[in-house]
């Protein structure tokens, strides 16, 4: 659906909701948009149009289509992609229709936003009203073109680095649709223009006040008592666009312009990038801030069932709760009803170093490749199902024709198509331990879904202050380094500590050694994103904008009793091959523009190789 399309939507949309008889003749009760300054409820519909057009997804997807996980799902959209069929007209990972219908409905509403009447009676009101309102669609906006810079930049046949056609005035009938794409520095000047315009008019964040001194001058010169300003900017709102979840976006798309494929032509430096990021971190007190459960936020039931009471210190911006299980259904193991869908990979598994902080790779890790799982990073337990695990007071066995205590083999590698792992293992991140899939006794919880999480601030940081200045260099004076941020991520997670809570005799070692070496500290800095955001769809593009091969074949785990005949026998640990990623890094690290949009506007440039 082109935008035109979306247009005509509207206004057909427009005239339907607002027939009260159905029976009566349309025109004399249709609304169109020079009547919606007299309806606020209907200006505000475009506003939660854009809203519900926020590209962040709430489950594992995309995740399979790089070297963190394969689907057993052999129909998934992103297997196929990843298999070979990744193209202009079939990109599964295209953001073109959808954000840029979102921009459409916040061009729409900011044309008409000061125009409507929202509490015309009171005149603090109306202007808290229209500033909200505002910064919200604003910062809409940039997430809009945030996601469309991901998905859609890159270089075309004249050598210069394109983002997207840069629309801020809502289109319609009369438009001239052909539009070119602006430069990639052009659109990340617009995508800071509308966070700072965003962090103007929004307060940090969402709470009650409790007196009229706490609201704003500007407020309190029209007026402004202390049950309007919350009726506007109260605990209700919470989950809006807010000031530290603009800078957060601010922060979020200046990463990506100081990143490897895009920083010659994209005008920000990674100093300016760790600049942002740490203004993001500052708010919370920098390292001091980093919640010490934010690793495992998604199983915090205390905090989760009071999230409507209590902010999450994890979450910087999230969505509204929700109570299901999906998610769980999706990725149980088929002896707990689930289908095992998502299945790490074992290249993911091998990235989580040693309890010691050592890669596996390293001489002194003490890794034990017959005895794998052994003291390692905690945070793989965490985070995926391996062999001998117990699960939901179940263990798990996805050996290779190796029964579970009752007998059963449902899990094991590659015993049933479309439901059992094909990797040796199963997702255990994100997932609630307390719901039932069972069908027959079918259990729910509340699930947290972040837009933007404090570690990705903190990690975002780490990189582009490394980038920029060093390990252990803090020219800015925020406090704190890139070394800093990831001891602080990686003690969390339990590195360089033992079981009951003491020091390993040398700690974390490793980071120790990283402090004085930039290049190793890149490559720790990259790791450590790998793990703490596995699965939350972060991968694919941080190996794009990193410039990083897409083409790693995924491995497995394929575990065997030696001795097949005895019950006793030891097991024996092979990788194997599971399935070959068939990208082409010579400019597939640049994603496509839609070949249908270049087909039908002829001023559109098509990145090269597509």
């Amino acid at each position: 659906m082109k935008t035109r399309n979306i247009i005509f939507y509207l206004f057909a949309l427009l005239a339907f909701c607002s027939c009260d008889d159905m029976f009566e003749p349309a025109e004399e009760n249709k609304r169109q948009l020079e009547d919606l300054p007299e309806e606020s409820a209907y200006a505000h519909g475009l506003l939660i149009y854009a809203y519900e057009r926020l590209p962040y997804m709430r489950t594992t997807q995309t995740d399979v289509a790089t070297d963190d996980a394969v689907t057993n799902q052999l129909s998934n959209v992103y297997l196929t992609m990843a298999t070979g069929a990744w193209a202009s007209d079939n990109d599964p990972m295209t953001q073109w229709d959808n954000c840029k219908h979102g921009v459409q409905y916040v061009n729409l509403f900011l044309s008409i936003v000061e125009k409507v009447k929202w509490a015309p009676s009171a005149v603090s009101k109306q202007q808290m009203f229209i500033d909200r309102m505002k910064g919200e669609a604003f910062g809409l906006r940039a997430v809009f073109y945030y996601y469309l810079l991901q998905a859609h930049s890159g270089y075309a046949d004249d050598g210069q680095l394109y983002g997207v056609p840069l629309l801020t005035v809502a289109e319609d009938g009369s438009s001239d649709f052909n539009q070119p794409r602006a430069t990639f520095a052009d659109c990340i000047k617009q995508c800071f223009a509308d966070c700072d315009s965003a962090m103007a008019l929004l307060p940090d964040h969402y709470e009650d006040i409790k007196s009229e001194d706490e609201i704003p001058a500007k407020y309190q010169a029209l007026g402004a008592n202390a049950s309007g300003y919350n009726l506007v900017f109260g605990q209700k709102a919470k989950n809006l666009m807010s000031g530290k979840a603009a800078e957060a976006v601010k922060a979020q798309v200046a990463l990506l312009a100081a990143s490897p494929a895009f920083r010659e032509q994209s005008g920000v430096t990674s100093a300016e990038a760790a600049t942002l990021c740490a203004n993001v971190l500052k708010r919370i007190g920098g390292v001091a801030g980093l919640d010490i459960t934010g690793h495992t936020w998604y199983k915090n039931k205390t905090k989760i069932d009071e999230s409507t009471k209590t902010e999450i210190p994890e979450i910087l911006w999230r969505e509204d709760r929700s109570n299901d299980n999906n998610q769980e259904k999706d990725n149980f193991p088929p002896t707990l009803y689930g289908n095992g869908r998502v299945n790490p990979s074992q290249n993911l598994v091998d990235a989580f170093p040693m309890l010691n902080g050592r890669p596996i790779t390293d001489p002194q890790s003490g890794y034990d490749s017959q005895n794998p799982y052994a003291n390692r990073d905690p945070r793989l337990s965490e985070y995926i199902i391996y062999h001998g695990m117990t699960f939901k007071k179940t263990v798990i066995s996805t050996g290779f024709e190796i029964p579970s205590e009752d007998g059963e083999t449902l899990d094991n590698l590659d015993n049933q198509s479309g439901l059992s792992t094909r990797s040796g293992y199963y997702l255990k991140k994100l997932l609630r331990e307390e719901v039932s899939a069972n069908p027959s006794a079918s259990s729910t919880q509340y699930h947290i879904y972040p837009r933007i999480r404090y570690t990705e601030m903190f990690l975002a940081f780490a990189e582009t202050a490394n980038d920029a200045w060093g390990p252990d260099a803090d020219p800015t004076g925020v406090g704190f380094t890139a070394y800093d941020v990831i001891k602080a991520i990686r003690g969390r997670a339990g590195i360089g500590i033992d079981e009951y809570g003491f020091p390993l005799p040398e700690g974390d070692a490793y980071i120790e050694e990283c402090k004085s070496d930039k290049t190793k500290m890149t490559q720790l800095i990259r790791n450590e994103r790998r793990i703490e955001l596995c699965f939350e769809n972060k991968r694919f593009w941080d190996l794009r904008r990193w410039q990083m091969p897409l083409n790693e074949g995924v491995k497995g785990m394929k575990i065997q009793k030696v001795d097949p005949d005895k019950e006793d026998s030891p097991l024996k640990y092979t990788i194997i091959e599971v399935e070959d990623r068939k990208y082409d890094n010579s400019y597939q690290i640049y994603g496509p523009v839609p070949k249908g949009e270049v087909l039908q506007w002829s001023n559109l440039k098509q990145n090269k190789g597509w």
